[in-house]
């Protein structure tokens, strides 16, 4: 499709954790003021579009997640994620076979040292999955190592309060019994998955992983989720608990980070490992004899462990194809979101590309988001309009955190609060994107903050859904009446057909641009009295 001329910039705009649901019960994006995105359903070509399961290449039944959907945006096709191929290679039996694990299982054996295995005990399946876990510690203490666990706890993408009888319940009965498998620690992922620099957080989770120092301490890790709720703390939160029989990790001994998504793993393992690391006062570091990730987390922790899993090269993604092509592009986000917009959205791939320009606006330092719910959306904003009303860009690429992070608290009341942050953005990023003659192209990367409550489990509903997203095409070309529904890799091919730059080969999918008017999918009905909930 060619236009008489091309908008500039085309803005992507990704509002995370936006899903379209359009039962109000629970329902933050529907009990919001939205009049900036009410009025882009009222005007604007739109669509729905499917940010989960096989659509995004993973699994029947998983809920999609942030580090999928920007790759799946960025990569134009579906990119597989590293759930199913670790699934897959523990299938068909590569993994027990892989180099890197069997060397790592002969060396500990021969010296006699523990392995430990650190992640997120979770069958939520977006930061980890415990059935690796189960694998991995099965695996090597079958061959006589001992093996630590430090589980981390979920309570985000699993409901508050799943620990016992959705982690640690079965993982315990999936443990082969008379094997040298011993829980060392377990704490809330608040402490040890930390992204945003709050090291006084990461600092206790380390304590109690290296040294057995922590103020909580249990006989079993059940016993320190029962002690915890007690305490009224949910998952997330459990403070460092050292379980009974555990003294600490010895040098020689072995790590394994089983935790397949990176963002959220590189501080603790920094910690770990990085002689140079200066974030706290570490009282011991440890001289490990071997050291495991089971993908690559960053550029600057590849050169201290293997991996397991190398990232597949994503190749003439969005950003590349741009960069070929001359044009300039931006990516703009704060803190919480600065990876997916950079890192995932450019295929799990460290590199700036050739016109590629990156804003990062630090994150509110608040305990929780739903004490701000507005986060650092408009110093965002700001710095977007101000880019728009430049001249210098053809593609910008925007993340907006609230919906998804708030979302992830379970407060409805600040969830909506959030909701309506974003959509005072959408209005000034509206009027910037019509003075300026662009297109903005607004989407999310999975739903959240359109499902707060969880009727079955009677919890706070905290995870990612299954819901699609919606598509909206703002200021876009007269001869675009309507947007096709489709899925997220379809979005990069869209924004390339705007930008008047040819589909590479590699893009497998369909731009969504469509001349045929349809009806309006997105509208749902507003309130007439107080929001539910």
């Amino acid at each position: 499709m060619a236009f008489v001329s091309r908008p500039r910039p085309a803005l992507l705009c990704i509002l995370d954790g936006w899903g379209y649901r359009p039962d109000r019960s629970y329902n933050a994006i529907l009990d919001a003021k939205t009049p900036s995105f009410d009025r882009l359903i009222a005007t604007c070509p739109q669509g729905l579009i499917d940010a989960s399961e096989t659509f995004v290449g993973l699994p029947k039944g998983q809920m999609g997640n942030s580090e999928v959907g920007h790759m799946n945006l960025g990569a134009g096709r579906v990119a597989v994620p590293d759930l199913p191929r670790i699934d897959n290679a523990i299938e068909d039996g590569s993994l027990a076979r892989h180099p890197v694990l069997t060397e790592t299982i002969a060396a500990l054996k021969k010296s006699g040292a523990a392995c430990h295995l650190l992640g997120l005990l979770s069958p939520g399946g977006v930061h980890s999955h415990q059935d690796h876990l189960v694998f991995l510690a099965n695996l090597i203490a079958g061959h006589g190592v001992p093996v630590w666990i430090h589980a981390f706890l979920d309570g985000r993408d699993m409901p508050p309060r799943s620990a016992l009888q959705d982690c640690l319940e079965p993982v315990q009965a999936a443990l082969k019994p008379g094997l040298p498998i011993r829980f060392a620690t377990v704490a809330g992922r608040f402490y040890p998955m930390d992204r945003d620099k709050r090291w006084e957080r990461v600092s206790l989770a380390y304590d109690a992983i290296v040294d057995a120092k922590a103020d909580q301490h249990a006989a079993t890790p059940v016993a320190a989720v029962e002690q915890a709720y007690a305490a009224k703390l949910d998952d997330e939160f459990v403070l460092p608990t050292v379980i009974d029989g555990y003294t600490g990790m010895k040098d020689g001994d072995g790590l394994l980070m089983f935790n397949f998504r990176s963002d959220r793993a590189r501080q603790i393992l920094t910690a770990l490992l990085d002689p140079r690391f200066d974030g706290f006062n570490r009282p011991r570091v440890v001289k490990f004899a071997t050291a495991v990730g089971m993908v690559d987390y960053s550029a600057a922790l590849n050169p201290l462990l293997r991996t397991l899993f190398p990232p597949e090269v994503i190749k003439m993604g969005l950003g590349e194809t741009v960069s070929r092509a001359g044009l300039k592009q931006l990516r703009i986000a704060e803190t919480e979101k600065y990876a997916h917009v950079t890192f995932f959205f450019n295929g799990g791939e460290e590199r700036v590309f050739d016109g590629e320009e990156r804003i990062l606006v630090p994150s509110p330092k608040v305990k929780t988001y739903d004490l701000k719910p507005e986060m650092s959306a408009p110093e965002v904003t700001d710095k977007l309009v101000e880019a728009i009303g430049s001249g210098k860009f053809d593609l910008i690429v925007v993340n907006f955190a609230n919906t998804d992070m708030v979302g992830h608290t379970g407060d409805l009341a600040a969830a909506t609060k959030a909701v309506e942050a974003v959509d005072t953005s959408l209005g000034r990023l509206m009027e910037a994107i019509k003075a300026a003659g662009g297109v903005m192209f607004v989407t999310a990367d999975h739903g959240n903050a359109e499902q707060m409550f969880d009727e079955q489990t009677h919890q706070k509903h905290t995870q990612h859904t299954l819901n699609r997203v919606p598509a909206l095409l703002f200021n876009g070309p007269a001869e675009v009446r309507s947007l096709s529904d489709g899925k997220l890799a379809d979005v990069a091919p869209t924004l390339l057909a705007l930008m008047g730059v040819p589909q590479p080969r590699e893009m497998t999918g369909k731009s969504l641009l469509a001349t045929a008017a349809r009806p309006t999918v997105l509208a749902a009905p507003r309130p007439a009295a107080a929001a539910s909930g």
